[in-house]
Parts: structure tokens; C-alpha cells; sequence
């Protein structure tokens, strides 16, 4: 479990990019819409280079033929886990800081929950206790900056994200239901046997794959105005830090993981992103804005977090 752990805050270290260079981009003017497909980009361009150097044409084109032979799934589960879920993320970023939207992001601990009971798991009410208590410190971060009674911060800003933390697990835990033939009476998950799916990079490339034609549809309804310089090398910051550090990362503790309970014990760690991305906001844009009310949410988002870890510590032994 501490491996687990250890790996998982790793990740969100990694994940809080995301939060801080989608900011600086909409602070320049940049359209969210290139800030989401750009990373997709060029997370494929990287994901291809290190598959080349891993295993050469011959990994390529293997990864192609599996994912053509079960397209309607990777597509699926791309544009779910992948495709909504940063198209959301990064049109938040318009409207609330980089450190809100990190502290709203972590209602996916409490989603993750909803998501593996879709899925047939099931919880002890402790865990249902720990999760609500990151739930009502997300909402106190979210109304410490409702000013004047104007939620149109919160309904651009928060809900989007709130939306975005259900389907980025929902994503990957059709990846974890594939490898696993877990089937359920609530969905059927195809079980894919493929040692290809042992390699996170593998996974995170099949992933993007099945996340392209969601981009191609967005970027002919909205035609946005072309990206800027700055913008286009932010986002391959994003796509190298965010998309293949952290989230090769974070599947790879995924799939480490036994059970439902360790696979909330991951998630919840991505807590860890609120206080690097204070940190990241702090070394970029110099200052940063926290009432009482936001440390009291922060407080309750990292006691809760402290208290599942502990309590899935203590389960194991």
C-alpha cells in the first residue's frame, strides 16, 4: 500500500501542471479548446517516440492493430476518460485559479466512489464518511470565492469540474474492468487479453487514440481563432508533465492495485494536488488569494485524505 501511495502522490505532483499552465494560458488570451487538443498532440507524438525507442515499429503497429480490433471501446473510454474530462477541465480554467480548480478536482475521490459501485464494489461507511468530509471542504473552496452573490464562477468554474472528476475514473476503471473480465449486471466491459496492456505508456497511447474524434468534432463546432506560440509550447509542457508523467504514473499504481479499496486509496491521493498547485500558482504568478473559509476547505480536503489512507493502512494489516 505504501508504494501505492507514495506512487500516487507522485503523480499528483506531476497532475498540478495541468492546474498552473491552463491558467497562464487563459491569462494570455488562449482558447481552452487548443489548451485540451494540443496536449493530445502531442502526448501522442511523445507516447510514439517512446514507444519507438521501447520496442520499435513493431510496438506501433502492434498497439494499432489492438486497438482497431476493439475500437468501439478505446474510443469510448478515450473520449469519456480522456475527452470529456480535460475538455472540461480546461474550460474551467477560464473562469476560476489554477488552485480552486485543483481544490474542486478532488471530488473525484468522492466520484470514484459512485463509479466502482456502478461497477458492482462496494464500501465500508467510514470511507463514505472520509470521502464526504473532502466533499464539503471542496464546496467551502468554492464558496470562498463567490463574490457578491455572482455564481457564475462557480457554475462556469466548479461544475465543469465537478463533472469532469466522474468520468476521468470512469475512464480508467473500463481499462482496469478490461484486464480484469470483471464484468458487471450494470455494464458489460469487454475482457481484453493482450500483454500490451501490462505497459502503462501502451495504455495511455490507446487512450489518446480513442479521444481523437471527440477533438476532431469539438474543433469543427467551435472553429476557434489559431493558437499562439506560447500557448502551443505550454501545452506540450502540459502533455509531457501531466499527460505522460502523471498519468502513466498514476495507471501504473492502478493497476498495482488488488482491489476497490486500493484503487480509492489511489485516487484519493491526487488530494496532493491542491498544495502543489498552490505552490506552482505562488512560484508563477507571485501571489495568491486564500480567505479563512478556502484553508478551512483545504484543512477538511487533506484531513480526509489523511484519514482514508490511514484507515486503508490499517485494513491491510
Amino acid at each position: 500500500m505504501f508504494k501505492l501511495i507514495v506512487l500516487g502522490i507522485l503523480s499528483g505532483a506531476f497532475f498540478s501542471t495541468t492546474f498552473v499552465l491552463n491558467e497562464l494560458m487563459s491569462v494570455q488570451g488562449g482558447h481552452w479548446l487548443y489548451s485540451a487538443t494540443l496536449r493530445y498532440f502531442f502526448m501522442i507524438l511523445f507516447l510514439a517516440l517512446i514507444l519507438l525507442f521501447q520496442g520499435g515499429i513493431k510496438r506501433l503497429r502492434d498497439i494499432f492493430k489492438l486497438f482497431l480490433k476493439n475500437y468501439i471501446f478505446w474510443i469510448t473510454s478515450g473520449t469519456i476518460g480522456f475527452g470529456f474530462f480535460y475538455a472540461l477541465i480546461c474550460f474551467a480554467a477560464d473562469f476560476s485559479a489554477a488552485w480552486v480548480i485543483a481544490a474542486s478536482w478532488q471530488f473525484t475521490i468522492v466520484a470514484t466512489l459512485f463509479v466502482l459501485l456502478f461497477f458492482g464494489k462496494s464500501f465500508s461507511k467510514k470511507i463514505w464518511f472520509f470521502s464526504f468530509l473532502i466533499f464539503i471542504g471542496v464546496c467551502l473552496v468554492n464558496l470562498s470565492h463567490i463574490d457578491n452573490f455572482n455564481f457564475s464562477t462557480f457554475i462556469y468554474g466548479a461544475i465543469p469540474v465537478l463533472l469532469a472528476s466522474f468520468c476521468y475514473p470512469l475512464g480508467n476503471q473500463l481499462i482496469w474492468e478490461c484486464q480484469n473480465a470483471s464484468n458487471t449486471r450494470t455494464l458489460k466491459v469487454p475482457h481484453i487479453k493482450s500483454f500490451l496492456l501490462k505497459n502503462s505508456f501502451n495504455k495511455v497511447m490507446l487512450l489518446s487514440l480513442g479521444s481523437i474524434p471527440f477533438w476532431i468534432i469539438l474543433l469543427l463546432l467551435i472553429q476557434p481563432s489559431a493558437p499562439s506560440s506560447s500557448q502551443v509550447l505550454n501545452s506540450s509542457l502540459v502533455a509531457l508533465f501531466s499527460g505522460i508523467f502523471a498519468t502513466t504514473i498514476f495507471l501504473y499504481a492502478r493497476g498495482l492495485a488488488k482491489d476497490s479499496n486500493e484503487i480509492a486509496a489511489v485516487d484519493a491521493t491526487q488530494a496532493s494536488e491542491v498544495i502543489f498547485t498552490i505552490l506552482g500558482g505562488f512560484l508563477l504568478f507571485g501571489t495568491i488569494s486564500i480567505s479563512l473559509l478556502s484553508i478551512i476547505g483545504l484543512v477538511l480536503i487533506l484531513l480526509g485524505l489523511f484519514l482514508f489512507i490511514k484507515y486503508q493502512n490499517k485494513s491491510q494489516t
